[in-house]
C-alpha cells in the first residue's frame, strides 16, 4: 500500500484566496511546469519525474525519483534548461533511469541540436553518458542523435537497442545492443543504404526498415526466416500514398500502419503473409485523421490501444483496459484522463488528468486496492477557478472552406461591449490547435482578451486535401483563413474591432507579421516570437541539412516567389507597433531571421521593440526567458489593447479581404 505521506511529496505553492482581482501575476503563466515527464518503475515502487524548483533562485529543473513506499526522494540529475534540456525519462530497469537530453551545438559552422542519453544509477548515485567516449571512437564521426531507442527489451533488464549513424564505413543507421551496466555495446545490424529507422517485432527481431532519400520513402520488410528484404510500400512525402509503419502485434506478421482511407488517415493492420498486403481497418474517422502511437502491454505482449480519441485521450482495444479507463473517468468525470504507463505486472499505473481549464494533475493508481492518489499538480500557480473554457467554433473561409477553431473568452466578455482580442495562429504549420489546456491562451484571457485559435488550411488532422492546401501556400490562402477568422470574430461580436492584436510563434509569428502587412486595418499591434521573417533564407538554410528537399517540397523552391511573401522584404507596408522576441540559440528558426527583420524595420523607422534572449531556444524552455517574454507581452498588449483608440475605424472591417500580399 502506498505511504500516506504521498500528499507531502511535492511542495505545493498556493495563491491567496483573498485576491481582489482575477488577474494572476505574470509569473503564474510564465513558470515552467512544476512537474512533468512522470514515469513509473517496472516494479511499481518508484516514480521518476522532472521537478522545477521555482522556489530556488537558480530555478533549475531536477530529475526527482520518489519511493512510493517511504516518500523519500533522490535527485540524481539537474539541468539549467539552456545547456541541456531533458526531453524524456525512461526506466531501463528498477535501479537505472535513462534521461534523454537535447542540447544546442555547432558542426562545421552549422547550428545543430544534439541528443544524448544520460544513465542515472540510483543505487550508486552516479550519472554518466550511456555511450562511452571509447565506444564512439569506432564511428567516423560522433552521432548527432543518440536517443533513438529502437526497443527497450522489457524482458531483458540489462540491455536496450539503439540506432546510431556514422558507424565505421556503413551508411544509414546501425543497431546496437547497449548494456545498461556499461559493458561494451554490440552491433546487431550494420547500417545500409538510406535506411534511417528500424522497427522490431514483439519477439524483438529487426523486421522493418524505413528508407528515405530526399522526399522518397520506402518501407522494407525482413521476415524472420530470411535475411533478404522485400519492398512493401514506396511513396513520396506529402502524397496520399503514404504508409507509415507503427509497430507489430503479438503475431510477428501482424503490422499496424497509418495510411489514408477516404481522404483521412486511419489505423490499419496488415498481414505480411498476404501477397496483396490487404489493409484491414482498425480505427477510422469520417472527419479527422487518426494519429498517434500504439499502446503495448508487457503482460499481454500485444497491442492494446492507440493514443487517439476524437474527444481526447486514448482508445483501448482490450476490454480489461476499457473497464479501467471507464472506472478512472467515473472517478475524474470532467477531465481527459491519460494512462501514461504501468508497472511491469500492470497492477499499478500513473495517470495524467486535465482539460481546457485544468492545467493537469498526476496520479498514481493501484488496481488491486482501487486507490487513486494525487501525486502532483503540473502548474501549482494556475488555479482552475481562474482559467476560462475553450469553445469549439467553425467559420467559412472566403472560398467556402470550413475552418475549425477554438474561442476562449475572458470572464468579462460581453457582446454588448466586446472585449479586445488576440488572433493566435499556431506554429508548424503542419500542426494543429485543440481543446486542451494552453498556458499562452489562458494568459491572454486572464488579461481580459478574447482569443481565437484557428486550424487554417495546411493544418494537420483534417485529411489529405486540407493538409495539401497548405503545401507551398505560405502567405496565401493560409493567411486568408486567418484574416477571415478575424473578420468572423468581429461580425459575431466577440471582439472590439478597434482593439485586436495578432500574436504568434514560429510559423504563427510569420503569420502575425504577414497579417500586419496584408491587412493593417484589422490590427492594432503584432507580437512575433521566433517568427520566420525571410522565407527564402529559411529554405536556403536547409541546404546544410539532410531534410533540404523536404523543406523545398513543403515551402517551395521558387526563390523569387519566396521573397515576395517574406515579411523582411515588405516592411514598408507595416503601419502598426510590433514586439519581436527571438532566442539567439534557436535551432528551428535561426536568430538571423529576427536580426534581419529588425534592421529593415529600423531602416524604415517603424515602431518596434526587439528582445533577443541570450542562450534562448525555440521553445522558451528556460524559466527566465519565459518570464522575460511574458512580461514584455503583458506590457505591450496592455499598452495597445486596453486603451480606447482616439478614432474608431470599425467600418473598415467590411472592406473586401486582400487576396495577395502587396508587391
Amino acid at each position: 500500500m502506498f505511504a500516506s505521506c504521498l500528499q507531502t511529496i511535492l511542495v505545493v505553492l498556493s495563491l491567496a484566496s483573498s485576491m481582489e482581482t482575477s488577474e494572476l501575476p505574470v509569473e503564474a503563466f510564465a513558470s515552467l511546469p512544476n512537474v512533468s515527464q512522470v514515469s513509473l518503475s517496472p516494479d511499481g515502487n518508484k516514480v521518476a519525474l522532472l521537478y522545477w524548483a521555482q522556489q530556488l533562485e537558480d530555478q533549475e529543473t531536477f530529475v526527482r525519483v520518489i519511493n512510493l513506499q517511504t516518500g523519500e526522494s533522490q535527485f540524481p540529475f539537474k539541468t539549467d534548461n539552456q545547456s541541456g534540456l531533458i526531453n524524456r525519462l525512461r526506466w531501463g530497469n528498477d535501479s537505472i533511469l535513462l534521461a534523454s537530453i537535447s542540447m544546442p551545438a555547432t558542426r562545421q559552422g552549422v547550428p545543430t541540436t544534439e541528443t544524448r542519453i544520460v544513465r542515472l544509477d540510483l543505487e550508486a548515485g552516479s550519472a554518466s553518458n550511456l555511450l562511452s567516449t571509447s565506444f564512439l571512437r569506432r564511428f567516423r564521426y560522433t552521432p548527432q542523435f543518440q536517443t533513438n531507442i529502437v526497443d527497450m527489451l522489457p524482458d531483458d533488464p540489462d540491455h536496450i537497442l539503439i540506432a546510431l549513424d556514422g558507424y565505421r564505413d556503413h551508411t544509414g543507421v546501425s543497431i546496437f545492443q547497449v548494456n545498461l551496466q556499461l559493458k561494451r555495446p554490440r552491433v546487431i545490424e550494420n547500417g545500409q543504404g538510406y535506411i534511417s529507422n528500424w522497427l522490431t517485432d514483439q519477439q524483438h527481431q529487426i523486421r522493418i526498415g524505413v528508407y528515405q532519400r530526399d522526399t522518397n520513402f520506402r518501407v522494407l520488410e525482413r521476415s524472420p526466416e530470411r535475411r533478404n528484404q522485400r519492398l512493401l510500400w514506396q511513396f513520396e512525402l506529402f502524397s496520399e500514398d503514404e504508409v507509415w509503419p507503427l509497430g507489430f502485434g503479438k503475431d510477428p506478421n501482424q503490422l499496424y500502419v497509418i495510411q489514408y482511407h477516404q481522404g483521412r488517415k486511419a489505423l490499419f493492420v496488415v498481414d505480411l503473409t498476404d501477397p496483396e498486403l490487404t489493409a484491414k481497418p482498425v480505427i477510422t474517422h469520417p472527419h479527422y485523421d487518426v494519429q498517434g502511437s500504439l499502446l503495448y502491454s508487457d503482460v499481454e505482449k500485444d497491442v492494446i490501444g492507440v493514443t487517439f480519441n476524437e474527444g481526447g485521450g486514448f482508445t483501448f482495444f482490450e476490454e480489461s483496459y476499457q473497464r479501467l479507463q471507464k472506472a478512472i473517468d467515473r472517478a475524474l468525470p470532467e477531465t481527459t484522463n491519460l494512462l501514461l504507463g504501468f508497472s511491469k505486472d500492470e497492477r499499478r499505473y500513473v495517470l495524467f488528468s486535465s482539460n481546457a481549464t485544468d492545467p493537469g494533475a498526476y496520479f498514481v493508481g493501484d488496481r488491486d486496492t482501487g486507490e487513486l492518489l494525487h501525486l502532483a499538480d503540473r502548474f501549482t500557480m494556475l488555479p482552475v477557478d481562474y482559467m476560462q473554457p475553450k469553445q469549439r467554433i467553425q467559420y467559412q473561409a472566403r472560398d467556402g472552406l470550413t475552418i475549425e477553431g477554438f474561442l476562449t473568452q475572458p470572464s468579462t466578455a460581453s457582446k454588448s461591449s466586446p472585449p479586445p482580442a488576440i488572433i493566435f495562429p499556431h506554429g508548424g504549420p503542419i500542426s494543429f490547435d485543440d481543446g486542451s489546456f494552453d498556458y499562452w491562451t489562458q494568459f491572454f484571457a486572464n488579461r481580459g482578451f478574447a482569443v481565437l485559435q484557428m486550424n487554417f488550411r495546411g493544418s494537420a488532422g483534417y485529411g489529405f486535401d486540407f493538409m495539401s492546401a497548405g503545401i507551398q501556400g505560405w502567405g496565401q490562402a493560409m493567411q486568408d483563413d486567418i484574416e477571415d477568422g478575424t473578420r468572423w470574430m468581429i461580425q459575431q461580436g466577440y471582439a472590439d474591432p478597434d482593439r485586436i492584436c495578432i500574436v504568434g510563434a514560429s510559423y504563427g509569428g510569420y503569420a502575425a507579421l504577414m497579417g500586419s502587412i496584408k491587412t493593417p486595418e484589422l490590427y492594432r499591434c503584432v507580437v512575433s516570437f521566433a517568427g520566420v521573417t525571410d522565407v527564402e533564407l529559411l529554405v536556403r538554410s536547409h541546404r546544410r541539412y539532410r531534410n533540404s528537399r523536404v523543406a523545398q517540397a513543403q515551402i517551395g523552391d521558387n526563390f523569387r516567389e519566396l521573397r515576395s511573401i517574406s515579411p523582411v522584404n515588405l516592411v514598408e507596408h507595416i503601419q502598426i507597433p510590433l514586439l519581436i522576441i527571438h532566442g539567439d540559440q534557436d535551432r528551428s528558426v535561426d536568430i538571423q531571421q529576427g536580426r534581419r527583420l529588425i534592421r529593415q524595420l529600423e531602416r524604415h523607422n517603424k515602431d518596434v521593440r526587439y528582445i533577443e534572449l541570450e542562450r534562448g531556444d525555440h521553445y522558451l524552455s528556460n524559466s527566465q526567458h519565459r518570464l522575460t517574454a511574458f512580461r514584455a507581452m503583458n506590457e505591450f498588449l496592455k499598452q495597445h489593447l486596453t486603451q480606447q483608440p482616439e478614432s474608431a475605424h470599425a467600418d473598415q472591417v467590411t472592406l473586401p479581404p486582400s487576396q495577395t500580399p502587396p508587391n
